[in-house]
């Protein structure tokens, strides 16, 4: 019987992980460590594996794993840039991922933080906590269809976005490469980028993290927005220089902003940190501010999305395994 090890593993995977091994005839077993150097052991006896990495692994561990008969990694989540994907090619390991969970997660929540940000809900929470229930401007809102929405990354999260955005009345624009003719009935593209960032009153991102487009939220970016604008990031946090959107926020350039994503959250997101000392201050100083709402990463957080992303890792280690390919190779 083949025998998969799904590493990273979480409570909330294991009832899915158990429907999937039966339907499949296939041995699961789950384990909530993260493959690294000290856990490398647990793979003995197993022919494929499903992994949750937030942390890449090292560079000589991609020959390791083909020198012991692994042929594949499948990730559990779309992002893949915790892997090396040129050296797990030279070492003949496909790295797998899952595209499309459920973007429909991802889409509403981006929109229920665009709403928090929007109303001031954090702000407002901490003053209803010291039995504050005065009001003032501070805590005075926008309306969704009073302003002009920019799409950044317009690809099947960024397109529902726009489709709910666009039903609330926003004049929505986007920003793509490559763009989505079915995004075109709810949204209008804006060719040049610096022209989208002058345009947006509220920016939110929907893209994969590159080498091309780490930090492209910068001091010079942020400078060719729009002053007061609002910044959501629920894609992932290299996309922004964090000290560079505190400055913004500072200087009142960035009204405030939602971030489910920080670019140096690995450390942290998913574990619990309730008593134990912050060491990142960045993080610390993002995390006291009441015009920056975080949240850990859980913007896909669904029932949908997580037995999505279980079955799909699982479907794609399997397809290797008896097939040898799988649809989602991302370094074919």
């Amino acid at each position: 019987m083949t025998k998969i090890l799904m590493m990273g593993a979480r409570e909330d995977e294991k009832v899915f992980s158990t429907k999937w091994a039966e339907a499949n005839d296939v041995e699961v077993t789950v384990s909530s460590d993260i493959l690294d150097e000290s856990t490398y052991h647990l793979l003995e006896g197993f022919d494929g594996l499903s992994l949750q990495q937030t942390m890449g692994i090292p560079t000589e561990m991609y020959q390791r794993l083909q020198a012991d008969g692994f042929k594949q990694i499948a990730q559990r989540s779309a992002g893949v840039d915790m892997y090396d994907l040129a050296e797990a090619k030279k070492s003949g390991i496909a790295i797998t991922n899952v595209p499309a969970y459920s973007p429909n997660s991802v889409a509403e929540f981006t929109v229920g933080s665009i709403l928090n940000v929007l109303r001031h809900t954090q702000a407002i929470q901490k003053r209803v906590s010291n039995h504050d229930f005065s009001w003032d401007g501070s805590i005075m809102s926008k309306e969704i269809r009073s302003l002009t929405i920019g799409v950044l990354g317009t690809g099947r999260i960024g397109h529902i976005t726009a489709e709910i955005l666009h039903a609330f009345g926003a004049n929505v624009i986007g920003y793509d490469l490559y763009k989505n003719a079915a995004a075109e009935k709810v949204l209008t593209y804006v060719d040049d980028f610096d022209d989208f960032l002058a345009q947006s009153d509220l920016i939110t991102i929907h893209m994969p993290l590159t080498e091309d487009n780490h930090h492209l939220f910068n001091e010079e970016t942020f400078n060719k927005m729009k002053p007061g604008a609002y910044l959501i990031n629920a894609a992932r946090g290299g996309i922004v220089d964090t000290e560079a959107l505190i400055k913004a926020l500072d200087s009142g350039q960035i009204t405030a902003c939602a971030l489910d994503t920080y670019e140096k959250e690995m450390q942290y997101v998913t574990k619990n940190w309730k008593d134990k000392l912050l060491e990142d201050d960045v993080f610390k100083a993002l995390l006291e501010r009441d015009d920056v709402l975080y949240t850990p990463h859980i913007a896909f957080y669904t029932e949908t999305s997580v037995e999505n992303l279980v079955y799909g890792g699982l479907d794609a280690c399997l397809s290797i395994l008896t097939k040898g390919t799988a649809k989602t190779i991302v370094n074919p």
